[in-house]
């Protein structure tokens, strides 16, 4: 099997001459933001689990709600390059809460991703921010 190139490795060639292209720098809220979604589709997944065990709904119902959900969320970890992805995060944080309704402690746990989701964004954004800050800042002059 061929070996795929790491991006990060080959971007931190410390031998880059003066015309070689800047190194990708990818999202930190995007990257916060899809982790937290996935994390929240296995979360979909256990709770499932807990309401299959204890007879909530019929089984078809309950891994059909709780599929279409954990889909959604991966799905729209994959629409983060857009700000449709976002909203669609945001939307998925209010359904995983009312996961809540058919397992109580769906309240506490998905209000903790909600929390996680927020400071994700936020965090992630300022870090975007400072990243652009660093790379417009002029380099600094040979001592």
């Amino acid at each position: 099997m061929d070996a795929v190139p790491d991006d990060d490795a080959s971007d931190a060639a410390p031998d880059a001459g003066p015309d070689a292209p800047a190194p990708r720098t990818r999202s930190a809220r995007r990257q916060f933001a899809a982790t937290i979604l996935v994390l929240e589709a296995f979360l979909v997944g256990f709770a499932a689990l807990v309401a299959f065990g204890l007879r909530l709904a019929p089984p078809s119902v309950v891994w059909g709600v709780a599929g279409a959900l954990a889909l959604s969320l991966v799905l729209s970890a994959g629409l983060l390059r857009s700000t449709a992805g976002y909203v669609a995060g945001s939307v998925l944080q209010v359904a995983v809460l009312a996961a809540g309704l058919a397992v109580p402690m769906m309240f506490v746990v998905g209000g903790i991703f909600v929390v996680l989701w927020v400071v994700a964004l936020r965090l992630g954004g300022r870090i975007d921010r400072e990243r652009a800050e660093r790379a417009a800042a002029p380099p600094p002059a040979p001592a």
